[in-house]
């Protein structure tokens, strides 16, 4: 329940909102863009069920990204069809990560993913700054996700960019960001 997270009182960031455009520490030359954005429409769409169709099953936290095709076109029907806010970091013309933030209640849950391919390539920390960036813009003040506490790059990733570990109840955590003053 969102009513009973701890935020942190310092505002994380600033970030800035997409489009961002870098090359990674492979030398690919990465776009992130929001979603929807005016150039890619349902070209996107497709990009991303073909990015969630291969993503490695090792990788799935909490039944996320589904495996099967059909779940994965559902699932992003209802997280891009919400109130929330996406970005899609573009390798040409595939998608090599999605980040989203998916209303709940006065807050928001961020999850992210970042295709094994382009992993530690610095690709997951600038799609996160650029979706908090794009949140601030859009008035997004909170802002929590949860990580399983073995997943070090991920904890580590979250801290650097200014989330607080608000719940280590259990084999998760549970961190929090604020975005702007509320």
């Amino acid at each position: 329940m969102s009513g009973d997270r701890i935020y942190p009182e310092e505002i994380a960031g600033p970030f800035e909102a997409p489009p961002a455009a870098f090359a990674d520490r492979e030398g690919r030359e990465i776009e992130v863009r929001s979603y929807p954005d005016d150039e890619s429409g349902e070209r996107a769409f497709e990009a991303l069920v073909e990015m969630y169709t291969a993503f490695d099953p090792a990788d799935r936290a909490q039944g996320i990204p589904p495996s099967r095709e059909s779940d994965v076109r559902s699932w992003l029907e209802t997280i891009l069809g919400g109130d929330g806010y996406n970005v899609i970091a573009w390798d040409g013309e595939a998608v090599a990560g999605h980040a989203t933030l998916v209303a709940d209640g006065d807050a928001y849950e961020l999850a992210i993913f970042v295709l094994q391919a382009y992993q530690g390539a610095g690709i997951g920390t600038r799609l996160m700054e650029a979706l908090l960036g794009y949140g601030a813009e859009h008035g997004v003040e909170k802002v929590w996700l949860t990580v399983e506490r073995w997943n070090r790059a991920a904890v580590g990733l979250y801290k650097k960019v200014g989330f607080e570990t608000s719940d280590a109840e259990s084999f998760e955590l549970e961190m929090a960001a604020r975005l702007v003053d509320g």
